[in-house]
């Protein structure tokens, strides 16, 4: 277990595998074990740093809300610690809304950066359907509840679509497995990074952006649906866009070859 003293609070950390660096940033309510079955092949030519966010898994928990660019300053703070200077960096989902708040903040320490399944929020955010929404703060508000299976069959929807999930019937046991070793998340530091998501916007400031960029997203996602990745490759000045077809929130998983492929050779020329 590795744990940095990152201002007030502590950050969980891992790290795999060795070379340039790359920093991966996870979503709302989820913690570093949610990238389980992308370390490996990262790991294999990269400095690969996993964390948890404030509020989620081994890290501190302290009073909320939390904010994105407040978690932005806690990634800067833990590359300091690790004596990181430059980075490439993944972030997802809401990851994908933190890694937009680093590279604008600390712009030295971004090497390139990879915006997956995101959105730039505010009033020009496209959000999923209201039915949708409404899952996911059930799913988020349950996250500290015993019961994966029950908690997975409920997340599964709002990941892939369903004819997918019909067809890869293992996906469930392996979410299932990969919850199973989370340790919980409580629901109330769910519900304080979720209230500094919808508070936050980057849409003014996007042009700003300077390091290159790869935006990915699926265009069946129900969460945060695609047009969201048009309008970051618009704002964005140079960033390229690469669309998984048929893939949900989830995308990494229903095509995980071909996305780490696009990934990796996007870093290899950056």
């Amino acid at each position: 277990m590795s744990i940095a003293k990152v201002d007030s609070i502590e950050l969980y950390y891992e790290e795999h595998g060795s070379g340039d660096p790359l920093l991966l940033i996870m979503g709302l309510a989820a913690d570093s074990t949610a990238w389980l079955f992308q370390v490996p092949d990262f790991a294999k030519n990269y400095r690969t740093i996993v964390f948890d966010n404030r509020g989620v898994g081994r890290s501190s928990k302290p009073t909320g809300p939390y904010a994105i660019h407040q978690m932005a300053d806690d990634t800067a703070g833990l590359l300091d610690v690790l004596g990181i200077a430059r980075t490439h960096v993944v972030g997802v989902s809401m990851g994908g809304m933190i890694a937009q708040e680093l590279v604008l903040r600390h712009p030295s320490k971004v090497r390139s950066v990879v915006l997956g399944c995101t959105m730039c929020g505010g009033a020009y955010a496209k959000l999923g359907a209201p039915e949708v929404l409404d899952v996911l703060i059930d799913v988020v508000s349950n996250m500290g509840k015993p019961d994966p299976v029950s908690w997975v069959d409920r997340q599964l929807p709002l990941l892939f679509p369903q004819a997918w999930i019909d067809a890869n019937p293992m996906i469930k046991d392996l979410l299932v497995m990969a919850v199973s070793m989370m340790p919980p998340t409580p629901p109330a530091t769910a519900q304080n990074a979720m209230a500094g998501m919808f508070g936050w916007s980057a849409y003014e400031r996007l042009p700003e952006i300077t390091a290159p960029t790869l935006i990915v997203h699926g265009d069946a996602d129900v969460i945060i649906p695609v047009d969201n990745a048009y309008i970051l490759k618009d704002r964005i000045p140079g960033a390229t866009l690469h669309i998984v077809p048929g893939a949900g929130h989830g995308y990494p998983a229903q095509d995980p070859v071909g996305v780490h492929a696009v990934v990796t050779e996007f870093f290899r020329r950056n």
